[in-house]
């Protein structure tokens, strides 16, 4: 018999005691599922789909394009890799866009108004890189004098907001330069903006943004750039920030391992999101906004109701995810990352899905 035994005091188990204490209060009513008439899907019953490729280096970001047909890796080494997976992920399908840079690439995004238009960016070259996916060339290349870490389109697609390595802002913009006919990219001409991550609100007219070292994220007009607001966040400074497609709520992840929940018309937290452990490195809502997906430094996603704050569901994943990313129209999550190290066993690059078949 085991020795670990609960007592009975007062008539009442010690034990539930406990459980009691430890355990979440209840979210109000109203804001569940069954209420509000949402069916969740069976996450439980979805296994991920990983790839792996030996590397030494991990995968580092994946983006979905705007219609949710490609997913874009890099990381691993001079190119960028577009996965169809409705079709396959195995590796001999991919297509490899590989004539832009000469060292590894860190960074991928999609245009949000053209599904075939994409960026690359790479630390060690310091290059911006645009693609058009029907080609096999860049369209543009841009040398920056500092390397650039984060790349975020704003929602018409005509200007892309630029993270360095040394945590400043940039801006770079597409259109023609005074007396020429042709467009292209080219670094807006302004100073540099401290900022260690950087996203746009859907309109386009503002910008929130984080430092890996303040604990406050800040509420700026664009493209003037005045601060409207400086929320206090994340002990310790903020890793992640996600706006929620609705707008409703800007969610941020610190070194702390608690994602707060701001609501966006008054820039308070509202909610607090406690599920991890470990330090948070991205955030990404659902298409609808009902669930956020949380990567951390540990070996597990985080699926959580976004009104509720409850835990829903926790994808065992490969190794730490740098980043996750829903699909822009399904229940499905793509992350990203490396094995990690055991003794006799070579660590592995990886992405995988996970959700319903596609």
């Amino acid at each position: 018999m085991s020795s670990t035994r609960s007592t009975i005091k007062n008539g009442k188990d010690e034990t539930e005691d406990l459980v009691e204490a430890i355990r979440p209060p209840s979210p109000p009513f109203h804001t569940t599922h069954a209420v509000r008439g949402v069916h969740a899907p069976s996450f439980s019953a979805f296994q991920p789909r990983d790839v792996k490729i030996t590397s030494l280096n991990p995968v580092s970001h994946v983006s979905w394009s705007c219609d949710g047909r490609k997913l874009a890796s890099v990381g691993i080494d001079k190119a960028v890799r577009l996965w169809s997976p409705e079709k396959s992920l195995e590796t001999r399908t991919a297509v490899q866009y590989s004539s832009g840079h000469e060292l590894e690439v860190d960074y991928v995004t999609w245009n949000p108004t053209h599904p075939e238009l994409f960026c690359s960016s790479s630390q060690k070259d310091r290059k911006v890189v645009f693609w058009d996916a029907r080609q096999s060339r860049p369209t543009q290349s841009y040398t920056h004098h500092l390397s650039p870490t984060q790349l975020n389109y704003s929602p018409d697609g005509k200007t892309l907001a630029m993270i360095t390595s040394n945590h400043q802002l940039y801006f770079m913009t597409y259109g023609a330069k005074d007396g020429e006919t042709k467009q292209e990219w080219s670094l807006m001409k302004r100073d540099a903006t401290a900022a260690s991550t950087a996203t746009f609100n859907h309109v386009g007219d503002g910008l929130i943004l984080s430092h890996w070292r303040s604990n406050t994220l800040m509420i700026m007009e664009y493209p003037s750039l005045t601060q409207l607001e400086q929320p206090a966040a994340h002990v310790g400074g903020c890793m992640a920030i996600a706006l929620d497609p609705r707008g409703k709520y800007l969610a941020s992840g610190g070194h702390d391992s608690i994602v707060d929940l701001f609501d966006t018309s008054e820039w308070i937290i509202c909610n607090t999101i406690t599920a991890c452990e470990h330090s948070i490195n991205g955030l990404s809502f659902s298409h609808d906004g009902e669930y956020i997906a949380i990567a951390s430094q540990g070996s597990y996603i985080d699926i959580c109701a976004t009104e509720t704050t409850l835990p829903i569901h926790r994808v065992q994943t490969l190794g730490p995810a740098p980043t996750v990313t829903w699909h822009p129209s399904k229940y499905v999550i793509a992350y990203c990352g490396q094995t990690k190290f055991r003794e006799g066993v070579p660590q592995m690059a990886f992405f995988s899905l996970f959700g319903p078949g596609m």
